[in-house]
């Protein structure tokens, strides 16, 4: 697969009936064709090189308009400039932390300038003003503004050539920049296209998602500009504020694919769209959820809360992935209703194993452990399920999940440690733990988060969960974690 992004804003240049629709903070829309909008990407990197950024040169996106950030993303990518997505900055009371995990992110990246709205400047000046490497900071709405007689650039790239830095989380550790490539771009999309059964005249895309976060950047900005399929998205604050937003604009928009994480499927069960007496989901044919652990009780409520509307019971579709495999690694089957497993706890915790149990076995919570199908991976992609030695385990046994495919990146940006730590062999270690049964792929936890009691390894969800469901406990307020002591 030699397909890079450039040859994709090459491709979307005729597509003048199909593209992006933007909506503002009030959900009033703005429409660019794919044609439209690559047009006026490359205007935009023309006017970034005759600002003196060159090929190569990391620009920080510090932005909360996504039509702002999607035409300064693909600018940048058409100029062979590195886009460096980061949130921006939310609370005023949490500046200290926003400010100390900018500056990470702008050291490691080496970013040369940051680009942003005007409103935003006075916070990132304390930023820029502590990161030598920072040249400048630009505003938006002048790039945006600016005519430029600067010819379009000769952008020369190659399939293995780095696209943008995705950064992980950094909670727990220095921020690290996963490099993804132009191949990894296009097969991940690709793979994603195909599981999804897309097809350009019949679907319509919906989000509500960040796009400095893989889902939403990669899923509904990179892999709906590759299958050329309209998109409608949804400023993240207006879900924020009104969950009931994205059912509502699935509905308006008649869209038929839309992704979110486990936390927003309870928030929309909460808030309930409000005009819900004229809310019809029909159209709605894959509702993927992903990102964080999947609470099979939180599907069930999501389901029975919206069932009355017309959602399908087979559109639920639980999926697996994370930034250092480009975004996606296993679907759950297509059309099919969600998967519940429910496990024998102790055997999970004691011995390592996935044994099921059935109808009749013992339904006290402390010994079943609920889990659901994130289906197979991809063509041409490969996962294993393997011990600490790194040998592959069989069915039903636990172990670290580990993946290959032109999916998988390279590694983190200069740094040469972190990447061989995590690619052996060959293969992604993704330091999730899971099992495999019956062709289903299982996700049980996170290696680092297990709670370790008397050499019992219990996954901190599982204790979360059944926690959550006491009255009075709000969920999502709940954390499960070791306290070293005797």
């Amino acid at each position: 697969m030699d397909e890079t992004l450039i040859d994709t804003l090459d491709a979307a240049t005729s597509v003048t009936y199909k593209g992006y629709t933007f909506l503002d903070n009030n959900l009033d829309p703005t429409h660019w064709s794919f044609a439209e909008i690559t047009a006026e990407a490359r205007r935009v990197g023309a006017c970034l090189h005759s600002l003196g950024l060159a090929r190569g040169d990391r620009l920080a996106l510090v932005l909360n308009s996504p039509e702002d950030f999607v035409l300064s993303f693909l600018g940048c990518v058409s100029a062979g400039i590195m886009p460096v997505p980061m949130y921006p900055p939310l609370a005023l009371g949490r500046m200290d932390n926003y400010i100390e995990r900018a500056l990470g992110i702008l050291r490691v990246s080496g970013a040369v300038a940051l680009l942003t709205s005007r409103d935003l400047i006075p916070v990132l000046n304390l930023v820029s003003s502590r990161t030598p490497g920072v040249e400048r900071i630009m505003d938006v709405e002048m790039l945006r503004q600016a005519v430029t007689d600067h010819p379009e650039p000769e952008c020369v790239t190659m399939p293995d050539d780095p696209c943008f830095l995705q950064f992980t989380s950094g909670s727990t550790s220095a921020p690290r920049g996963v490099v993804v490539t132009h191949r990894n771009l296009i097969a991940n999309s690709r793979a994603i296209i195909e599981a999804l059964e897309i097809d350009p005249d019949r679907d319509r895309a919906a989000s509500w998602l960040p796009l400095y976060h893989d889902m939403g950047l990669i899923g509904f900005v990179i892999a709906t500009l590759v299958g050329q399929v309209p998109v409608v998205i949804i400023p993240t604050i207006a879900f924020v504020k009104h969950p009931g937003v994205w059912m509502e604009t699935v509905h308006k928009y008649r869209a038929t694919i839309t992704f979110g994480p486990n936390f927003a499927f309870d928030l929309a069960s909460k808030r309930i769209p409000r005009n819900s007496r004229f809310i019809d989901l029909s159209c709605l044919r894959v509702l993927g959820c992903g990102a964080e652990p999947i609470n099979p009780r939180t599907m069930e409520r999501f389901l029975a809360t919206f069932a009355q509307w017309g959602l399908k019971s087979n559109s639920i579709m639980p999926c697996y992935g994370m930034a250092e495999a480009t975004l996606a690694i296993a679907f759950d089957h297509l059309h099919r209703p969600v998967r519940k497993l429910v496990i024998d706890r102790q055997a999970y915790e004691s011995e390592n194993v996935a044994k099921p149990l059935h109808p009749g076995d013992s339904y006290d919570p402390k010994k079943r452990f609920e889990l659901v199908s994130c289906g197979r991976t991809f063509k041409d992609h490969e996962v294993r399920i393997v011990n600490e030695d790194g040998e592959a385990l069989p069915e039903g046994r636990v172990g670290e999940i580990v993946f290959r495919g032109p999916s998988v990146t390279p590694g983190y940006f200069q740094n040469p440690e972190a990447s061989e730590e995590l690619l052996k062999g060959g293969w992604l270690h993704t330091g999730d733990l899971g099992f495999i049964l019956d062709g289903d792929l299982y996700i049980s936890g996170r290696q680092k988060d297990l709670v370790i009691i008397n050499g019992r390894n219990y996954p901190p969800q599982a204790i979360e969960w059944v926690v959550e469901e006491i009255p009075g406990i709000r969920k999502g307020s709940v954390v499960a974690f070791s306290v070293c002591g005797d």
